[in-house]
């Protein structure tokens, strides 16, 4: 198995797309005609995708009905006016006419090379629910009937098809935990915990994929539990849906960071491999398509420097003409394929070819080094938390991981708590080992929202004179000398409260207008512990345009401030906020660096290395070598490059 690989033979970078067919959308199954299905696979696989996620509509294989007698009493399950057949495929409900098209479709797929993730439960799509007449106004996550010929259904489609090679995966089901409200996570654990053995149970080999979206840390759908129950989680990264993502133009860095931010959110908290199961930009009301390629392009590449796997889009085919819902219902459904009605493949498709290419002709990329832990608490609002963050790093110049305030810690160089929110602050125990860590050298940053810290003078060096609710937005400016790239100010609308502080023994780096300190760092130990007064993280992804303006709105260079030392082994030197870097070591002489343009037009970076580093070679986009290499990066784009030790 290649490196970073999810299942046996897949490439360290897959593409794919979401499939229905061309002609029928989700009435594929009742309306089964191989020969447009074969047409379709064929041009996919001629455009070079790999991966297909496909759909088994609910009650098109297990379409059970009840059975009435007198005064509505139920008196049996059926196929119909038929009893279920006494086999294994009709004792769970199964049609053998539906699962003979599933087998038909899985050799055409088999004879165009394309692997398949199966989405078994396919009860959400697309804005309806789909469900068996037997099961339909009850909750399908929590009535135990729905529950027991849920885990009829996988399991024995499972059993029926797990012998097909083109199978790769299996998938829970299409977004299951929008097919119904759950009152806690303990019901959504039960559900998937239900499906997940019974998959298992079925088929051990093949890794078992979430499917899921909208995953917290907290409340009732969470990553964690997903990683515990499931192989591999997902996201579905669309800006358009997720909150805080669709402020700004898709070509530009916040929508194109935020697949692989999420990415990397749910699966380093989730303890899972985590990849992109369904990206997309909603269609010609959002941009065109030579933007929406420009999206495909920064982001794909964003994803493969991070090590996020690969991405499958939504959805193969345009489908405007269909007359069902949720075609006929649902205005954004019709314009999201990759190939037109005509069978034009549109330049995303093609873009996305043309970098499967560039990476499959790359070195193996190796882990991303990463300077920073970030740590997200219980009592915040936690993925614009998390996201900012990122950003802020990301335009900073260093990378983090992620984990949440219960779990271990990894040694790092730099320890993050942004936006500590609420009395709760963060676990004493969590909190103790932190300051015993920078004791022993490493530094600590901490925001805060309206969060409390225990010890506070003694870990930050700073005495709060008072607190009282701001009256509207401050100004942040950092001193003198205190960041090269910080001249004037910048807003801060979040803050709720204001900390009148007094400097004990820590050191002021930036002030209010009132020359209240805001930003400060103190000695503790062997380390430094930073403390910012203003929620930060959340200022920057709740401001339309902040991402992408980073002159305008320099709330990067407070990272930059503190993450001085941690930067210290970076080969690269130059910083760019609109320029993501990720360093990988290929052994203990030679590191490969990736770059890539988040912004509109195209920039110019003279490659300043570190005196230990030499540029050796450039891999993929536009280096000029000399004394100072110079990298010219079109938008949206990037360049990969082979630096050695001297």
């Amino acid at each position: 198995m290649k490196t970073n690989s999810l299942w046996p033979g897949q490439d360290s970078f897959f593409v794919g797309c979401n499939y229905w067919a061309s002609h029928a959308g989700t009435a594929m199954w009742s309306d089964w005609r191989p020969d447009v299905v074969e047409r379709d696979l064929q041009l996919l696989s001629e455009q070079g995708l790999e991966v297909l996620r496909v759909f088994p509509l609910w009650p098109d294989f297990q379409p059970i009905a009840t059975l009435y007698g007198g005064h509505g009493h139920e008196m049996d399950i059926r196929l119909g006016e038929r009893r279920l057949p006494d086999d294994e495929m009709g004792r769970a409900g199964l049609s053998q006419e539906a699962m003979g098209k599933f087998r038909e479709f899985a050799d055409i797929a088999r004879r165009q090379g394309l692997q398949l993730i199966v989405g078994l439960v396919t009860g959400w799509m697309s804005g309806r629910l789909f469900v068996p007449p037997a099961l339909q106004g009850r909750n399908v996550l929590t009535d135990p009937q729905a529950i027991q010929w849920q885990v009829r259904f996988v399991n024995g489609f499972v059993r029926a098809t797990k012998d097909h090679p083109a199978i790769v995966a299996w998938d829970l089901g299409n977004e299951c935990n929008a097919m119904g409200p759950v009152r806690s996570s303990s019901e959504a654990f039960v559900w998937t915990s239900a499906l997940s053995g019974a998959i298992k149970s079925a088929d051990p080999g093949r890794p078992l994929i979430s499917g899921m979206h909208g995953l917290s840390p907290t409340g009732n759908w969470r990553m964690q539990d997903q990683g515990e129950l499931t192989d591999i989680l997902t996201t579905h990264p669309y800006p358009y849906w997720t909150p805080y993502a669709d402020y700004d133009p898709i070509t530009t860095i916040r929508p194109q960071l935020h697949a692989t931010a999420e990415n990397l959110y749910y699966g380093q908290i989730g303890g899972k491999p985590c990849f992109a199961e369904e990206i997309g930009t909603m269609g010609p009301m959002v941009s065109g398509e030579a933007e929406a390629a420009a999206f495909l392009r920064g982001s794909m590449l964003s994803l493969w420097a991070h090590g996020c796997h690969g991405l499958l889009w939504w959805c193969a085919f345009d489908q405007m003409q269909l007359p069902h819902a949720p075609y006929d219902s649902n205005a954004c459904e019709g314009e999201l394929g990759l190939v037109t009605e005509q069978g034009r493949a549109k330049p995303t498709l093609r873009e996305m070819d043309r970098l499967r290419r560039v990476f499959a002709g790359l070195p193996t990329l190796p882990p991303r080094r990463t300077e920073a832990v970030c740590i997200v608490g219980s009592s915040q609002e936690h993925w614009p938390v998390a996201f900012g963050s990122f950003m802020l790093a990301k335009q900073a110049g260093f990378d983090l991981i992620y984990r949440f305030e219960d779990q271990p810690l990894p040694d790092a160089k730099l320890y993050m708590l942004p936006c500590v929110s609420g009395t709760r602050g963060i676990p004493k125990l969590r909190w103790l080992e932190l300051l015993e860590r920078v004791s022993g050298g490493a530094d600590l940053y901490v925001s805060v929202d309206d969060g409390y810290l225990l010890e506070f003078e003694r870990a930050t060096g700073l005495e709060v004179r008072g607190r009282g609710r701001r009256s509207g937005e401050t100004v942040v400016t950092m001193l003198a000398g205190e960041s090269e790239c910080a001249a004037g100010g910048f807003p801060v609308a979040e803050a709720s409260f204001k900390l009148e502080v007094r400097a004990v023994r820590a050191r002021v780096l930036a002030t209010e207008k009132d020359g209240n300190p805001v930003f400060t760092v103190a000695n503790f130990g062997q380390g430094r512990i930073f403390f910012l007064s203003v929620p930060l993280e959340l200022e920057l992804i709740r401001r339309p345009e902040a991402c992408y303006r980073p002159d305008a709105f320099p709330y990067w260079t407070v990272y930059e401030a503190f993450a001085e030392r941690a930067l210290s082994e970076r080969a690269i030197r130059v910083k760019h906020p609109l320029v993501g870097m990720t360093e990988h070591d290929r052994d203990r002489s030679s590191r490969l660096a990736v770059l890539v343009n988040h912004a509109e037009s195209e920039t110019v970076l003279d490659l300043r290395l570190a005196d230990a580093w030499t540029f050796e070679e450039c891999l993929y986009g536009e280096v000029l070598p000399g004394a100072v290499p110079r990298c010219t990066l079109a938008p949206s784009d990037g360049a990969v490059v082979l630096l050695r030790k001297r």
